[in-house]
């Protein structure tokens, strides 16, 4: 039996004004698509003009300037609605969809669909579930030993992926798809039975218990900081509270 991350695999990504789900905003976003390994993929690119000011720390990160969106991206609402279409359909095509660190990308796209289309990411899903795989809660599980950075920087260097351009979303959503597949075959005496909607719902309980563990050294270390459980998708701060 062909193992999943030999078969067909979409990844999403995004570029935003900062590092706030709750308060930033999308720039840039890419839809990668590849057959198979070795094929030459498909990829669909959003620029957004946020009609927020864009501060200089993410330009710094990502080049998108404020004056370059205004002049080239476009309105966030058509762009939210087509993010959120183009990722049901690769639901309903049974593709499953890497994304890096998916609490951020997804639960971003969330706000501002809720933001700008008074809708929200779940109800593009009623009938076929998305099936996520995040590298970096894949990575920190089964090697979860292993010192070091897990930023996908780090996890193409440690799993031999070439990134160019990072900070791309086209070239980034690339490169995390690349990881998937190689922790896929690095570990595939361990993965390869598991479907890859039952590994989104293992990574749900895996990140979850990261996120109890970094807790647990924040608190050690005196610090206040808050880490959510959630995955793939944080619940909104309403139904939280």
């Amino acid at each position: 039996m062909t193992c999943w991350c030999e078969g067909p695999l979409a990844a999403f990504d995004t570029e935003t004004t900062g590092v706030d789900v709750e308060t930033d905003r999308i720039v840039s976003a890419a839809l990668v698509v590849q057959d198979a390994p070795g094929t030459r993929p498909r990829v669909n690119r959003w620029l957004v003009n946020p009609g927020v000011p864009v501060p200089a720390a993410a330009t710094a990160v990502h080049g998108l300037t404020e004056e370059y969106l205004q002049r080239n991206g476009r309105w966030p609402s058509p762009v939210m609605e087509e993010l959120a279409r183009e990722l049901a359909e690769q639901a309903v095509r049974g593709r499953p969809l890497v994304v890096m660190n998916a609490p951020f990308d997804l639960t971003l796209l969330d706000r501002e669909l809720r933001r700008h289309r008074a809708s929200s990411l779940d109800r593009w899903f009623p009938s076929a579930p998305l099936c996520v795989l995040d590298p970096r809660v894949l990575d920190k599980h089964l090697d979860r030993y292993r010192k070091g950075r897990r930023t996908l920087t780090d996890l193409c260097a440690h799993y031999e992926v070439t990134l160019e351009d990072a900070h791309d979303a086209a070239a980034d959503a690339l490169a995390a798809m690349e990881v998937v597949r190689a922790v896929g075959r690095r570990f595939a005496t361990r993965l390869e039975r598991l479907t890859p909607a039952e590994l989104h719902t293992l990574q749900t309980g895996w990140h979850a218990a990261q996120a109890r563990g970094l807790q647990a050294w924040f608190a050690r270390s005196g610090s206040d900081e808050q880490v959510d459980p959630a995955w793939p998708l944080r619940p909104e701060l309403s139904a939280a509270a």
